[in-house]
């Protein structure tokens, strides 16, 4: 229990407790030293590991740039692995645009759709279990697997080389990719970019039905009023883009599936 002295109006000293946080009701507390204190030590103790790990291990650092000689395989930087890795399973405009904007937009609406009023100043998982997940499975399980995978498996000529397996610069790897309409027995260039179209938009209106149903079942019609349709279609649709990501590579590693729609101007 800690002890504050407030003046009062009429000149004399009140003495004000304030009680040391114990739960997360407990919001009247002073930023020092409760809050201020736990980040100083963090900031300490991170620091003496990042320079403990710099005097330990040396910078992967190699030859000067030759712009006579590509390295292969050439990798961008760690923080960019992930959208490099998304060029093998998605068109150029796909990886390198759209799907980076989805996650721009999904960030900033954020505020505007979220509704819970629970969770808010304290961390609990079982209040923002839904929310939580969704951010887990789009962080850590797509795009930091993405820089693993691009960082530790890809190797000369951008093919998957295992940890346990000798990186080959001369293996090449037989170009069996098809697109989807070609897996139905469908050689038409016309029907074939048609019969995607219909899977792209079912596959989207689909999920985002399956996702209304989902959330009816799980928090009742009265939560869907409140959250209001606006809000929902533009969850469910990011939502639905997300999981289409990992449809996709699925798609591509087992049953080599290059693309779902193609056409002269636009690929999906």
């Amino acid at each position: 229990m800690a002890t504050a002295v407030k003046p009062a109006e009429t000149g004399k000293r009140v003495e004000v407790s304030i009680k040391k946080a114990i739960g997360p009701g407990d919001d009247k507390v002073h930023t020092w030293p409760h809050l201020v204190r736990a980040e100083f030590l963090c900031c300490v103790i991170i620091m003496i590991l990042m320079i403990v790990w710099s005097l330990g291990v040396d910078a992967p650092l190699e030859e000067p740039a030759n712009p006579a000689r590509t390295p292969n395989p050439s990798k961008a930087p760690w923080y960019f692995l992930g959208l490099q890795e998304m060029l093998v399973f998605f068109d150029p405009w796909h990886a390198g645009v759209v799907l980076p904007s989805f996650i721009i937009v999904g960030l900033m609406v954020i505020p505007y759709i979220d509704i819970n009023p629970k969770g808010n100043g304290y961390y609990c998982f079982e209040d923002r279990k839904w929310e939580i997940l969704t951010f887990y499975f789009g962080f850590h399980i797509l795009w930091v697997s993405l820089i693993v995978i691009g960082t530790l498996l890809r190797g000369p000529g951008w093919n998957w080389f295992w940890p346990w397996e000798k990186w080959d610069p001369h293996l090449v790897e037989a170009l069996t990719n098809i697109n989807l309409p070609y897996l139905f027995g469908i050689r038409d260039y016309f029907w074939s970019a048609i019969f995607g179209l219909v899977v792209s938009v079912l596959f989207v209106v689909v999920g985002m039905v399956g996702m209304y149903a989902w959330v009816v079942w799980l928090k009742g019609k009265e939560f869907m009023e409140r959250w209001g349709m606006t809000r929902f279609l533009i969850t469910s649709f990011l939502f639905v883009n997300m999981m289409a990501v990992l449809v996709k590579m699925l798609l591509r590693h087992l049953l080599n599936i290059k693309y779902v729609m193609e056409t002269p101007w636009i690929n999906i």
